[in-house]
């Protein structure tokens, strides 16, 4: 390929993208690439290629050609392309590339080989479910992998699955005073066991909730009480929400629990909990 048949070629690459014609832009870089894969400004179109995969959510072509960015990218500088590979990686399951790519990003990982499962901090998620869209928070298991802490009210989602998300923050929650980020999602990486129930309760007040719930967490299941959800426009959920203030907290009275157990197990825990005190719940029923 000639330099001048290649620029054209770039420059159309360039007016694609700025178009969102992933694709087309992505195949442009490629054939551009096939013939200069190490010219000066190669990593870039190695990069935006890449890019236009994970766009287009075809990972095995974000993993190819993000290994290819990466591999013309300086090392622990948090260039981004150490972070889409990480993802494309992870998604990929190659956890070796995966460790790789985030120590070049400049993230140390924990010892060993394998999947990672390491302590990352919380996070909040905005789940899409067939353009149902809802925030809950994860405990990040690595940089781009969380355990959904919440028993989300959308339909087909579980507490406990674990989801990819992706690393541009779109949204903030504070919460007793500390800031985390909200983070789109990308896939459900891996599901979760629990299905989802729902049963109505009876309590006089908001602590007799507030024990319900423990007692589920105390097990490892999930319950999240109708009082603890806040319904927010798509402007307000992505920007800055104070959780402590956004919504009431949870209250005592007639509501709706949606619970994330086995049925027997979720029976034998509502039992316990309504024997003690002005308690009471019916129709515990499987959600979705």
């Amino acid at each position: 390929m000639e330099k001048s048949e290649a620029k054209r070629l770039l420059e159309r690459a360039r007016e694609t993208w700025d178009a969102e014609e992933w694709l087309r832009s992505a195949e442009l870089y490629e054939q551009v690439l096939a013939h200069y894969p190490d010219e000066g400004p190669s990593a870039d179109w190695w990069y935006d290629a890449a890019l236009a995969y994970k766009f287009l959510r075809d990972w095995e072509k974000a993993y190819e050609l993000g290994r290819e960015a990466a591999a013309r990218a300086p090392r622990g500088e948090q260039d981004p392309a150490f972070w889409n590979l990480g993802v494309a990686a992870t998604i990929q399951r190659d956890w070796a590339t995966a460790r790789d790519a985030w120590e070049g990003f400049g993230i140390p990982m924990p010892e060993g080989e394998g999947e990672i499962h390491g302590s990352f901090g919380p996070a909040c998620v905005r789940l899409d479910t067939g353009g149902q869209r809802e925030v809950v928070w994860i405990q990040r298991l690595c940089p781009t992998r969380g355990r959904v802490l919440n028993v989300p009210a959308t339909k087909g989602r579980r507490f406990g699955e674990i989801v990819v998300h992706d690393g541009e923050p779109t949204g903030e929650r504070t919460h007793d005073g500390r800031s985390v980020s909200v983070f789109d999602e990308l896939l459900l990486f891996e599901a979760s066991p629990l299905p989802t129930l729902h049963a109505t309760v009876n309590a006089a007040d908001a602590s007799d909730v507030e024990a319900l719930v423990a007692s589920f967490f105390a097990r490892d299941f999930g319950a999240e009480p109708a009082s603890s959800f806040h319904m927010l426009c798509a402007c307000c959920s992505e920007g800055r929400v104070d959780w402590d203030e956004a919504g009431a907290s949870t209250h005592g009275g007639s509501q709706t629990v949606w619970l994330a157990a086995p049925e027997d197990e979720a029976r034998q825990l509502l039992d316990a909990w309504a024997a003690d005190g002005e308690r009471s719940w019916s129709g515990l029923e499987l959600s979705g």
